[in-house]
């Protein structure tokens, strides 16, 4: 899927706050129709695009990011790889590279695409595009956005799964992950590892 902007500058959306990042108001088929600052998707739950990148080895290790503490949400929950924003006037891959480059130094790999879907929680609504990159990589997590960043191996992440369905999860452990890494990692296992 791509995003398909309008011929002139989409409009603004109703009760539109701030004008500091500006994000593509979108259907679930990517067409934009408008246009919304970042608060204002999260507060009215604007359908908005987000980029997320799984990267796993040739040995099936799979590489998580741990949310800064600075994280609005899930702060030092461990989450997808690469995960962001698609800034209005962006293009999906033009959003991956740009996050993967923010986030981790990361700007040599070959990305894709696995699937798009909308999540949907109490704060946010999104259009999400997940893409994957195999191979062993310097990564470097930027401190600011990404705390520290790790190789799981495929039987740690599904622990930590099912430990999180059982509502078992204690506050101070270590290794919780964001709903929508769980929601996700479940619906993607299959491709991820049928690149390998």
């Amino acid at each position: 899927m791509e995003l398909v902007y309008p011929v002139s500058i989409a409009p603004l959306a109703a009760g539109n706050k701030g004008t500091r990042e500006m994000l593509p108001v979108v259907q679930p088929t990517g067409t934009v129709i408008a246009r919304a600052s970042r608060a204002s998707c999260h507060a009215a739950r604007l359908l908005h695009p987000v980029v997320h990148l799984h990267i796993i080895d040739r040995f099936g290790k799979v590489y998580l990011q741990r949310r800064s503490l600075k994280k609005a949400l899930y702060p030092l929950y461990w989450d997808t790889a690469v995960g962001g924003h698609v800034g209005y006037g962006e293009y999906l891959k033009e959003a991956l590279f740009r996050e993967a480059g923010e986030e981790l130094a990361f700007y040599d790999f070959n990305p894709v695409p696995l699937t798009t879907y909308v999540w949907e929680s109490d704060t946010e609504r999104e259009l999400v595009n997940v893409f994957a990159a195999v191979g062993h990589f310097d990564l470097r997590p930027d401190g600011e956005e990404v705390a520290e960043g790790r190789w799981w191996d495929v039987s740690e992440i599904e622990e930590a799964m099912a430990r999180e369905a059982s509502e078992d999860v204690d506050p101070m452990d270590q290794d919780i992950l964001t709903p929508n890494l769980v929601h996700e990692f479940g619906m993607i296992r299959n491709s991820l590892f049928s690149l390998l």
